[in-house]
């Protein structure tokens, strides 16, 4: 999903959070207007700064409500559905406040300012996000926020379909690209993917056999593009599909991974906060570390080669630099490798058990992972998340097979399954499985167990080295 599009996802939380508020500070201000008062006197005392606390409160209350109800799922929704699901949340959600109040034998001495809260609520609510819808639909006409579209099926389904985004810009779907076939546009996708001017196929052809659709969807997966079918045509591996409705025909997309709309939105805001807490925490550890490398080993304090992150970008790599200087050009001299061999051979990956270019620092600092935590400022950055699959080099990922290269669909982690699941003394293809099961099964539960049972993996030494 294009970042400008998870932006107004996660801007709506905040959106209605205020359009409560100020709904309420509306009735308020309504129930205490000269004309309302000249036709009910106020009998009763409600300072603002008190009922202004509750509102506040009772405002986190609808929140919870709205999630509960579907009101922040990001599948597309017109906007008399939009209105009726927010009337109906806002009732309930009302309705639930009344039910508190109840039991808790809080009375509160004002229907008025009840019923007119609950009415602006609607409406203030329902407004904010026609604004927002608004704005995202005029930015669109800009070409931002724009999901650049392919279509394989030179079909009446695909033509319905082409003809439908380019009436319908406003929703977000720019048509790059209309093909017959697959196998002929292969290149052509590609040049696509690589200019980054491609985000989404749409198999729209019900006449495709379906290894022509595995063989679309295998190269989605490898090529980090978003895969989408109409009609009948489901492959293989297809867990949680996310149906729309384009031109009264149906088109089923196939998410990679659950990490997608708020769950990317949930997994960067605990990263952003974790990480930071972390640096803190271990910021003196952080002094004596690098006072120790320089001390042993004069030269660099952090080890800094590029390793290959999300969607195969590199990325500056920090870690505490373990080994002797320029350690990493004797993995490629042939006299080093005759001599000390390769516990990975085989494999991408370069991997010694008595490595002789670790300095008595670093082996210390191995043993503990402590060498990782500059890896928490990457996190801050965004260029690496707490959880997911360690980064490789770009020479190790250049010898991936095209199934292996599945693990660059998200962001690498300082942690993640492979890592509490016998780290280094795990083959390639067992981490890659692992990875792979992380990336589809993805839950915040998921990352909590994770980020508990690394301790234990680092504290139990498995496979550290």
């Amino acid at each position: 999903m294009k970042r400008a599009n998870l932006a107004f996802a996660a801007a709506t939380v905040p959106l209605d959070y205020l359009a409560l508020v100020g709904a309420a500070a509306a009735a308020y201000s309504l129930r205490f207007a000269d004309a309302i008062i000249r036709q009910r006197p106020v009998a009763f005392s409600l300072p603002f700064n008190s009922y202004l606390h509750v509102v506040l409160l009772i405002a986190l209350v609808f929140i919870a409500v709205f999630a509960m109800t579907g009101l922040y799922r990001l599948s597309p929704r017109g906007i008399a559905v939009e209105a009726s699901r927010v009337f109906l949340a806002t009732s309930t959600s009302f309705a639930a406040v009344l039910a508190i109040a109840f039991f808790s034998r809080t009375l509160f001495e004002s229907r008025f300012i009840m019923l007119a809260a609950w009415a602006l609520a609607v409406i203030f609510v329902i407004t904010g996000r026609l604004a927002l819808r608004g704005l995202q639909r005029s930015l669109r006409a800009f070409d931002i926020g724009l999901t650049n579209v392919a279509i394989i099926g030179k079909t009446k389904s695909g033509n319905a379909l082409r003809d439908y985004f380019t009436a319908t810009r406003r929703h977000g779907y720019h048509v790059v690209a209309q093909t017959a076939d697959f196998a002929s546009a292969k290149s052509t996708l590609l040049n696509l993917k690589h200019h980054d001017s491609l985000d989404l196929i749409i198999a729209a052809d019900p006449n495709l056999s379906r290894q022509e659709v595995e063989d679309i969807k295998f190269f989605t997966d490898v090529e980090h593009l978003t895969f989408a079918y109409s009609a009948d045509l489901v492959p293989s591996g297809t867990a949680r599909p996310i149906i729309h409705t384009f031109a009264g025909l149906p088109v089923i997309e196939v998410p990679k991974t659950p990490m997608g709309g708020w769950g990317a939105i949930y997994k960067r805001s605990f990263d952003i906060i974790v990480s930071l807490i972390l640096i803190i925490i271990t910021l003196p550890l952080q002094i004596i570390i690098a006072l120790a490398i320089m001390l042993e080993n004069p030269g660099p304090i952090f080890f800094g080669l590029h390793r290959v992150g999300q969607g195969g970008r590199t990325f500056p790599f920090l870690k505490f630099r373990t080994m002797i200087r320029d350690a990493h050009k004797l993995r490629f001299d042939p006299d080093f490798i005759k001599k000390y061999g390769n516990e990975r051979e085989g494999t991408p990956l370069f991997k010694l058990h008595n490595d002789p270019r670790v300095t008595k620092v670093g082996k210390l600092l191995r043993a503990w992972s402590l060498d990782e935590i500059p890896q928490f400022y990457l996190v801050l950055s965004g260029t690496m998340s707490l959880v997911g699959p360690r980064p490789h080099l770009p020479e190790e990922v250049a010898s991936y097979r095209p199934e292996q290269r599945q693990v660059l669909t998200i962001k690498p982690g300082i942690t993640g399954m492979a890592q509490v699941s016998g780290r280094a003394s795990l083959d390639f293809a067992d981490e890659v499985r692992l990875d792979m099961y992380y990336i589809e099964n993805w839950s915040p539960w998921l990352d909590l167990i994770i980020l508990l049972k690394t301790p234990l993996a680092v504290f139990g030494k498995t496979g550290a080295y």
